[in-house]
This record gives structure tokens, sequence and C-alpha cells, in this order.
């Protein structure tokens, strides 16, 4: 019998692909049809509250732990009313054959414990029901009250790369622009989320435009665009400190679209001046360089996961497309041939595709294709779509959509990368412009 494991792997691997079917011996089957899942059912019991002072935190956390895994599509959760086994302790013995009766694929187990000064200890087990044993070690994780939710993303996290066998992405944040008032008066200020819209803290104020914000790669930093001075002007903020500085570059010009290189110092970014739009790099203690040299409208560099590559929009052809360079600049080569027009392209952290926005017949997309362009699939389709950022695990899409008329507002939407699970994060007010960070240290 092939154990949860290895039919789930296979169903994450094959999602978005020709119809897969898989057969299997025991009860453990999954069957894909083209990028459809069956989400795989779990059993989550209410994690142990092994002191009163725990009860509170253990509701929580098994709550939020579900809501991570039933998010991604992947999986479902069995109602509660249906345990035939209540687990009333941390080491109990695991009764297989009751949560076989009930289908329970995945069993997660879990416990908390608190003390009066704000500390919890939360450890879970991880239970193959139809192989009848247990994925992986337990696990236990420290922290505060405080920080009971990342707690119980990091459980989440660690479920779903056993159950998959790649990594999570629960335990990150996303930095955004959050948007008040009507359409001509529009208040903008930068914004940072978890991933699925709780605990936004609030970066700068509204009383300027602020664009495009990107999170350093150890997510500590974010650099974004303002117009406080009345032109576009890039700055980079401390999200700890909220402090910011603008970047050295020169005063003539207009800077935009930055992105931060993986090694997390070098920056690269467009400057328009006089008429004409380039790629620059900025290099710690040095002077801005120009990457590109053409007469064209060059923007929304992205590198590459191994910092060789540049991935950037151009209208060198006569319409926006996607070109790739080496990360020193030289000869591009496009790789977007599709119908339409190309632009925001961004590097999966896999470094397998490329994400872009797809403007073609009066409608937007958000899109993936191959580094060398092939395989182009459009994940969405609506009045206006744009923007999209990358999960940690390359996974997962964010993106900008926007309404049409008067009255139209921007929300956050995220999509698998098969075209699967497109929904709404749950954000109050409109907000675009969103960026992920990678997985909280």
């Amino acid at each position: 019998m092939k154990t949860l494991l290895s039919l789930i792997a296979l169903s994450v691997a094959a999602a978005g692909a020709p119809a897969v079917a898989q057969d299997s011996p025991g009860p453990l089957r999954i069957e894909i049809t083209e990028g459809v899942i069956e989400p795989l059912p779990f059993a989550i019991p209410t994690f142990v509250a092994e002191n009163a002072a725990a009860q509170e935190w253990a509701d929580r956390i098994t709550r939020v732990v579900s809501e991570d895994l039933t998010g991604t599509g992947l999986f479902r959760e069995l109602p509660r009313d249906a345990f035939i086994t209540q687990v009333s302790s941390f080491d109990s013995n695991v009764s297989y054959a009751d949560w076989k009766a009930i289908n329970a694929q995945a069993l997660i187990t879990g416990a908390v414990s608190a003390t009066p000064d704000g500390q919890l200890t939360v450890k879970f087990r991880l239970f193959d029901v139809f192989a009848e044993s247990q994925l992986g070690e337990g696990l236990q994780f420290n922290g505060t009250s405080d920080g009971w939710r990342r707690i119980a993303h990091k459980v989440a996290d660690a479920v779903y790369s056993r159950i998959t066998g790649e990594g999570g992405y629960f335990d990150s944040r996303v930095v955004f622009v959050s948007e008040r008032g009507p359409k001509d008066d529009r208040q903008k200020r930068l914004g940072v989320m978890d991933y699925d819209g709780a605990n936004v803290q609030y970066l700068t104020d509204s009383s300027t435009i602020v664009l495009a914000p990107r999170f350093s790669p150890s997510g500590d930093r974010v650099l974004y665009t303002s117009y406080e001075t009345g032109f576009p002007k890039i700055y980079e903020l401390d999200v700890g400190t909220v402090s910011r500085t603008a970047l050295p570059v020169p005063a003539e010009g207009m800077t935009f679209s930055p992105r931060y290189a993986p090694d997390g110092r070098t920056i690269i970014f467009s400057l328009s001046d006089n008429g004409n739009t380039d790629i620059y790099r900025l290099r710690p203690g040095g002077a801005p360089e120009a990457l590109t040299t053409a007469p064209s409208i060059e923007t929304a560099p992205s590198y590459s996961p191994d910092g060789s590559q540049i991935v950037f929009e151009s209208d060198r052809s006569g319409t926006p497309q996607l070109y790739i360079m080496p990360a020193n600049g030289g000869e591009a080569r496009r790789i977007s041939f599709g119908e339409g027009r190309y632009g925001t392209p961004v590097w999966s952290p896999r470094g397998d595709l490329i994400a872009f926005t797809k403007q073609n017949a009066g409608r937007f997309h958000i899109g993936v294709m191959r580094t060398d362009g092939s395989e182009e699939r459009l994940l969405t389709a609506s009045f206006l779509d744009e923007g999209p950022t990358w999960a940690p695990n390359g996974r997962v899409l964010m993106f900008t959509r926007e309404t049409s008329g008067a009255g139209g507002e921007s929300a956050l939407y995220s999509v698998d990368v098969s075209g699967r699970n497109l929904k709404r994060v749950p954000v109050d007010g409109a907000a675009s412009d969103p960026a992920w960070s990678p997985l909280l240290p």
C-alpha cells in the first residue's frame, strides 16, 4: 500500500498537468484530472490544553492550523461531530480503526501548555491513518502568547511539508499598499500582514502616494517608491524600526520598480531621464550602473534565484514583452511570444518559472511560463489582474485584482500555480501591490 506521503506528493507534482490517475491497492487514492485534485481528508481534534491557562490558546492554534491547510485547496477538514475517538492526552495511543471509519487519511494531534508570564509550548504529531504510522518525529515549538499565530503557522508548515514533500509558506508575511478613498483621490500607505491577512501593521502614513513595495531576502527591509517629492523616488525601510532612507541615486530623473538581488545588498531599479527608461544596478558603496541602454522603456526587473540573470519588461519590439539578460547586463533574449502585452515579470523562488501580467483582447491575466518562454499558462482572467508575487515555496501567487467602474476597488487575491484555488485575501479595505516575504526565521 502506498503511503500518504507518496500519494499526496505525486498529486502536488502533477497539478496542472494532463489527466493523471493513480492506481493503488489500498484506500489512499488521489485522482487528478487536468489539475483538479480531490482534497485530502484530515482530522484535527482540538489540541489538548495541558493546563488551564492553555485552553484559549489550544483552541485558537488548532483553528489556525486547520485554516492554513484547508486554505491550500489540497486538504479537507473532517467535522468534529463525526469523530468516534476523543483525544484527551497527547500521548494517547491512536485508534486507527476509528479514524479509518470516518475516512480520515491524515490525523494531527497536539498539545499546548502556558505559563503565567505568557510563554507557550506547542507540540504536535502527524499520522498516516491508512498506513497506521506516524509521519516523522513529533515536534515542539516555543514562543510567547503574542506570537501564537506564528506558532500555529509553523505547525501547519511542518504538516504541509511532511505530507507534500515541499516547503511550507504559512509562516511568512506580505507587504502591500493599503488604499482608502475614492478612485480620484485615493490615499495610500504601506502595510504588512501575515500571509492570510491577519496582524496588519502600517509602515507609512497616507500623506503621499506609495507604490511597489518589495521585501529583502532576509525579510527585514522593504524597498518602495514614494511620490513625496512630486516625482517617484525609491526608499528603503527597516521593518523593525520603521525608519527609512532614500536610495543614493542622482537627483535628476525618476526612479521606480526596485527589487533586491538574492544577496540582499545589491538593488536593481528603473531610472527614467530625458524620456528614456533603463534598468540600473546599485551595489553597496558604489554608484548606479546602467545595465540597459536601449532607446526604449526597460522596467520591472527581477533576479533569478541564483542571481545570475535578470528578467525584465521592455517595449523594444514595439509592445511590452519579457526579456532575460545576464545579471551584469549585455545581450537580452526575448521569451514572450504569445498574443498581447506582457509585464511585471517575477522569477519563482524555485527558479523554474516566471510569473507575469498579460493584457490581451481587453482582459488582464496572471500567467506563468518556463524561463525559456515555453509552456505559457494563464491562471486568471478579469477586468484587471496585475503584479504577481510568489509564495516562498513557489506554489502560490498573490496579485492585485481591480473591479471596473467608478466604484471599482482593488483587492488582493491568491491562486495556486496550477490555476486552482483562486480566492480573495481578507484585508480590511482596498489593497494592492502585494510582495511576499521569505519564510520568517
